[in-house]
């Protein structure tokens, strides 16, 4: 009799465990509590809850208003919500309560469409339907072993690339520049890639003028297949650190679906600036010119999920500008993501002076997976450009005093000769068409 009345208990507790579990998971259960304190970028909620953890989703109401943040940090006081809108405009004792996880749930009939980085629509086009399965925010991506391998070529039409940084599908490259060097530019030359099913883009910290002017100039031949993501250059850190989430979400959607995906992020600095705010918000110490350890840490994460997916599946190759302050390209931020990517095209300024558009640093500028892609012939001639390149640059400021007499070095007398031709025929503007065939292109312009 007595076992059978422990067995009783027993169960009767595993079920009551049970049931708390299945409580604390569901994201509509209403904790709550009052706003205690309010900064200039984040206020203090006076809750205690072991249900409660980083990341979560919480309204705070204070009259008609109602304003949606994210919780940065848990202690015994209570917690630390910053608002994704720029401005906080609720009052000590002020209701806060947890809401749902706000992942996106992505459909077919999003492409075309353009978003804020909540997954609202901005683009006037009426509610965005949505899909059967959310997509989490933070995602890990495929295990490493289970990752399909990269190399299969990738045309861009870009001849500086094609010729001297090649590239494959499922590769993620980043493109360096510091302000006003053509960075949005050569990305929205990119864009027009051919090969990809869906193209998901993210606008990061952009002026308001130049979206419209990004969507409907070079991207507008593949609006019809692109996802665009729009947290601009005003709107609160908390936006601008969500848009690359949200927008590889959305990539991550299609590339389970078989698709190829090309992801756009402009800017990736501009996301690691967000951060940083918030993680200062968070009461994180800063280490490395003003950024705390986590910012070093949310960045391979964001770019890691970028690549190519499980063997058999879809892809999704990435490209990701990387804002250099001060023209300084060992910034911490830079020097991190350019270890985590698959190579760089580093933007010269300048190459911009000189008129020189896309401004590609052909020395500079290197594709870890090009030998994917030039043939033997191919990867001699581009070794042998590059060493007339070096010969012509290094020789510059000798050729321009006069110190140098024709007929005294053959090879310079060659580069002198070549070099010149090679760079115009590398002048390609967004209005033309797309490359064909780099080495073709090259081939006749050297011979005219």
């Amino acid at each position: 009799m007595l076992e059978r009345m422990w067995g009783a208990v027993v169960n009767a507790l595993e079920k009551l465990a049970r049931g708390l579990d299945e409580r604390r998971a569901d994201p509509l259960v209403r904790l709550g509590g009052l706003v205690r304190e309010v900064g200039a970028a984040h206020c203090r909620i006076g809750i205690r809850s072991p249900v409660l953890k980083l990341g979560d989703r919480m309204q705070v109401r204070s009259g008609d208003t109602v304003q949606q943040g994210e919780v940065i940090r848990i202690d015994d006081a209570g917690v630390t919500l910053k608002p994704f809108d720029a401005r906080i405009e609720a009052g000590l004792g002020a209701l806060a309560y947890r809401v749902n996880s706000g992942d996106p749930c992505p459909a077919e009939t999003w492409k075309g469409r353009v978003i804020d980085a909540l997954g609202r629509p901005v683009d006037g086009l009426g509610d965005l339907a949505a899909g059967a399965h959310p997509m989490p925010l933070d995602a890990s991506p495929p295990p490493a072993m289970r990752r399909a391998r990269v190399h299969a070529p990738l045309r861009t039409g870009v001849r500086a690339i094609d010729l001297f940084t090649p590239l494959c599908a499922a590769q993620r490259i980043g493109i360096f520049a510091g302000s006003g060097v053509g960075k949005s530019t050569l990305l929205a030359m990119l864009a027009c890639c051919e090969g990809f099913d869906t193209v998901v883009v993210a606008l990061v910290g952009e002026r308001g003028r130049e979206v419209r002017e990004f969507l409907e100039g070079p991207v507008a031949a593949s609006r019809s297949r692109a996802v665009v993501v729009v947290a601009t250059g005003d709107e609160s850190p908390m936006m601008r650190r969500q848009a690359p989430r949200m927008a590889v979400s959305i990539a991550e959607y299609f590339r389970d679906r078989g698709q190829s995906v090309l992801l756009i992020v402009d800017s990736v600095t501009r996301y690691a600036h967000a951060a940083r705010d918030v993680a200062l918000a968070a009461g994180e110490p800063p280490v490395a010119r003003g950024y705390p350890p986590s910012v070093f840490g949310d960045l391979p994460r964001l770019l890691e999920r970028a690549g190519p997916g499980l063997e058999g599946g879809g892809t999704i190759t990435g490209f990701f500008s990387v804002l250099v302050d001060g023209d300084d390209h060992n910034d911490p931020v830079a020097d991190s993501i350019r270890g985590t990517l698959d190579g760089h095209i580093v933007l010269d300024r300048s190459i911009a002076d000189q008129g020189r558009y896309p401004a590609i640093s052909l020395l500079g500028s290197i594709s870890r997976l090009a030998d994917h892609v030039w043939t033997s012939e191919q990867k001699d001639l581009v070794r042998a450009l590059r060493n007339l390149i070096t010969r012509y640059e290094d020789t510059r400021d000798l050729r321009l005093m006069g110190g140098y007499q024709a007929g005294s070095d053959p090879e310079l007398d060659q580069a002198t000769i070549v070099v010149p031709r090679v760079y115009a025929a590398l002048r390609q503007d967004p209005s033309q068409p797309a490359s064909a065939d780099a080495f073709a292109d090259l081939a006749a312009a050297l011979r005219a």
